[in-house]
């Protein structure tokens, strides 16, 4: 059945979570675009809505409560309202109990998700469907692609699955086993990308690093010399990576590409080796020192971005200092610092020492300090140099911003007659304070 202009059903996706959601819900729009539905707002009353959960913390799950309350009360009793995605998967025994739910899938099968609710939709079936499976036992890479991306750089989903054991950590438990797209999927999906006229594009995953893993037939070294050659692809960047991934043969790889950026998000989440082993983490701060030094070392200029728990139970003020200490010697463009949340279903969840939030927003407070000090030593490094800027989008004055390959944003502080976004231009960088404050301003070449 193909809908007329006037009777075409209307979806409306709601995304909750990490790029790997995004990029799988953009797979669904796309499916119910051929099959002849009409995209919408999640504030319009619709027929369908599709709410890609996350549970990665307890506010996750409440937050995928709420917007399937809210899909319910908006589209009305004859609304079809489906809940995919980690928070169902986490909550699979249990998802029936949730009135405002008509079906619910978990992270298998969504390639699935379109066909089933066209089929729901017009045998206008309203009694509940779980068909949420046991992820455990699913070995298989769901096929999804995209054509397009509602942002300037486009994601594309490479792995699925996570296999670390990270105490704090529920995710391995609801994506299951690690699962590795084929290179060639991968390849001809940038392919259409580039047609499309994306030039960066940003490979990723749950465990993003833990590519061709599971076939042992390639590894993300050999996809990156792959995605290298596709033409019209200026940029590659890559998702956020676990430190032990950077050996020899990536790093000598990843150095002799055109088009690889020369910048790394590496997971530290704390710089302490006694907060990291009660994590769970897979290194200690010297290896991963280790690997900043031999990036450096190889690739002129790189920049590191990074994420840190602070207040992980037991994490004593000596262990904090240290942190803050390994933060400064890391020299990081931008840390994204997250106060511990105790999350159901973990190891770290019954640890002992728990921290209050008292302590825990303090040590972010006083971490966030110290990174953008360091931040500022970065941008500072980069003043007067020559560098391109993709430039996506336009601020509160009115001014183009955009980010360097290192990751770096910065603002054209002029006004251009042309419409610049989704486009690189050869820029000069000037670094700029405000209220202590550093950021980076760029002149046109």
């Amino acid at each position: 059945m193909i809908f007329s202009d006037n009777t075409k059903p209307k979806v409306s996706l709601c995304t909750l979570g990490c790029k790997v959601n995004q990029y799988e819900s953009q797979a669904i729009a796309e499916d119910f675009e051929r099959l002849g539905f009409l995209l919408s707002s999640f504030d319009d009353k619709c027929d369908i809505y599709v709410i890609n959960t996350c549970t990665v913390t307890g506010e996750s799950d409440k937050k995928s409560r709420q917007m399937i309350r809210r899909a319910r009360k908006t589209g009305g009793e004859n609304a079809l309202v489906i809940a995919i995605g980690c928070f169902t998967q986490a909550q699979k025994d249990d998802i029936e109990k949730i009135k405002e739910l008509d079906v619910a899938f978990g992270n298998s099968d969504k390639s699935r998700v379109a066909f089933f609710a066209k089929r729901m939709w017009d045998e206008k079936s309203k009694s509940f469907c779980n068909e949420i499976a046991d992820i455990s036992d699913v070995l298989h890479y769901d096929e999804m692609s995209i054509t397009r991306s509602e942002r300037t750089r486009a994601f594309v989903k490479i792995v699925d699955g996570c296999e670390n054991k990270c105490s704090y950590c529920i995710i391995p438990s609801v994506r299951g086993k690690i699962r590795s797209r084929s290179e060639k999927d991968v390849i001809a999906e940038l392919n259409v990308l580039a047609t499309a006229g994306y030039k960066e594009v940003v490979l990723t995953g749950i465990e993003t690093a833990a590519y061709g893993k599971d076939t042992k037939e390639t590894s993300l070294a050999k996809l990156l010399e792959k995605a290298d050659k596709v033409q019209k692809i200026e940029r590659i960047r890559l998702g956020s990576l676990e430190p032990t991934v950077i050996k020899d043969d990536f790093v000598s790889a990843i150095s002799q590409m055109k088009h690889a950026v020369p910048h790394f998000h590496l997971s530290l989440q704390s710089g302490s080796d006694s907060v990291l082993a009660g994590m769970r983490r897979k290194y200690n701060t010297r290896q991963f020192y280790e690997v900043i030094e031999k990036l450096r070392k190889s690739i002129p200029d790189v920049t590191f971005t990074t994420d840190i728990i602070v207040g992980f139970p037991g994490e004593t003020e000596e262990n904090f200092l240290e942190t803050v200490e390994f933060v400064k010697k890391c020299k990081f463009l931008y840390v994204h610092i997250f106060p511990y949340s105790k999350r159901s279903g973990t190891p770290a969840s019954v640890f002992p020492n728990q921290l209050t939030e008292a302590v825990k927003k303090q040590r972010a407070s006083m971490l966030k300090d110290v990174m953008l000090e360091t931040r500022n030593g970065v941008l500072k490094s980069f003043d007067g140099k020559k560098t391109s800027v993709l430039f996506e989008e336009t601020d509160k004055n009115g001014f183009f911003t955009g980010h360097t390959p290192h990751y770096i944003e910065a603002v054209l502080e002029e006004n251009v007659n042309k419409d610049l976004s989704s486009n690189i231009y050869d820029c000069i960088l000037h670094y700029r304070e405000k209220d202590g404050l550093g950021y980076m301003a760029c002149e046109l070449i």
